[in-house]
């Protein structure tokens, strides 16, 4: 078989290590014959590592490492036989679309990429739905707040062409930027000044024609108070606009404190607490829970832990809010995102196991699909059969 340039050319052959000569003939070279009663010696090794082994001044750290690997293994495997019981169970029925379900949209839609053509696609995938509100990425903002009215130019056309052909659907601003929350760079919640500038780039949207806004700031890590100060000043404009404002959150503890022991341990408190989440979700009028990035190496598991955040987002979000659960329209892989097991059909079964256990007739409920140009026909289809039919 030819070898590729700089490919090493030796082989071992028949016990002998062969390499090619300039004239192309091998020259050998023997193998060194292994070391006589090497097997003795190890075999004499190991009977003294299993006699000290057995001593009896070793019997207390013995017990005690096994005592150690008990209440590290023990948490973990209660854990998930805690999630895949919850995944166990038939959903209720009725537990599907109240037609308040949400798409997350890319950039494409609003710098000029998108035509008529496109739209009408778009119409035609969405009706018979459940979905009433388009997320379209409109930004991202600024490290300081603000937004280049350059970023959507064809914000206006787009919102006339999805009304023109889909009554009662909504077109909001998606707007996010990363927050310098665990880095020195992003965008600062608590500069007054910062705040105030992102209250005027949601103002600015609203003006180019949007019909809400959808604001998606990450990391944000549980009980920040600047974000609380920024969602009241900016539900107080979407008010006086008779329009939405809605909110991409975080998942919530599913233990108690865990995000705190998770800040200590990694620097990334990934989760929320269940009182902040209801601080957040009380003041505003829609929020979705990216349910997925879990991690789950199973679908089992996976489901159960939608269906757990659903019960514990459902406790606490108020009913004036429409709460809504974020099914994986995406396919990456990694260590927090398995896409073999954070499937559409799995989440939607959780949401709905956790729909059914906690406020099944709840109808300012619904589920948000992420994200556009990454789902398959295959996501589309579990979201219809599993969510807007009865499965």
């Amino acid at each position: 078989m030819p070898t590729a340039a700089g490919e090493d050319k030796s082989a071992t052959v028949g016990g002998v290590r062969s390499t090619a000569s300039e004239g192309g003939e091998p020259i050998s070279a023997p193998v060194p014959a292994p070391v006589r009663g090497s097997d003795s010696a190890v075999r004499a090794g190991l009977r003294r590592l299993a006699r000290g082994w057995r001593h009896p001044r070793l019997r207390l750290p013995k017990r005690l490492a096994l005592g150690l690997v008990l209440v590290l293994l023990l948490p973990t495997l209660a854990a998930g036989i805690a999630l895949r019981v919850n995944y166990a169970g038939d959903p209720a029925p009725g537990t599907q679309t109240r037609n308040r379900d949400a798409l997350w949209l890319g950039h494409a839609w609003v710098d000029g990429r998108k035509g008529e053509a496109d739209i009408d696609a778009l119409a035609a995938r969405l009706r018979g739905s459940g979905i009433r509100d388009l997320y379209v990425h409109a930004g991202p903002l600024e490290h300081d707040g603000s937004l280049p009215a350059t970023a959507y130019p064809s914000a206006r056309w787009l919102v006339r062409a999805v009304h023109r052909r889909l009554d009662g659907v909504r077109v909001q601003a998606w707007l996010g930027d990363k927050l310098a929350s665990e880095g020195p760079d992003g965008l600062r919640l608590e500069r007054a000044g910062t705040r105030d500038a992102v209250v005027r780039s949601a103002g600015q949207v609203l003006d180019a024609g949007f019909d809400g806004v959808h604001f998606d700031l990450e990391p944000l890590h549980s009980g920040d108070a600047h974000y609380l100060s920024l969602l009241d000043d900016l539900h107080g404009l979407t008010r006086a606009r008779h329009v939405p404002l809605s909110v991409a959150s975080h998942q919530i503890d599913p233990l108690p404190a865990l995000h705190s022991a998770a800040g200590t341990l990694t620097g990334h408190p990934k989760w929320w607490s269940q009182s902040y989440f209801g601080q957040v979700a009380r003041r505003v009028d829609q929020i979705a829970v990216m349910s997925y990035d879990t991690g789950m190496p199973l679908q089992s598991l996976y489901g159960g832990y939608v269906a757990q955040q659903t019960s514990l987002a459902l406790e606490v979000t108020p009913e004036s809010t429409d709460l809504l659960m974020g099914l994986p329209f995406f396919h990456d892989d990694g260590v927090g995102h398995h896409a073999y097991a954070e499937t559409v059909e799995a989440a939607v079964r959780g949401t709905r196991l956790g729909l059914s256990r906690t406020d099944r007739t709840r109808e300012r409920f619904g589920v948000a699909l992420y994200v556009d140009f990454a789902a398959t026909e295959t996501d589309w289809t579990a979201y219809r059969e599993g969510w807007v039919r009865e499965g």
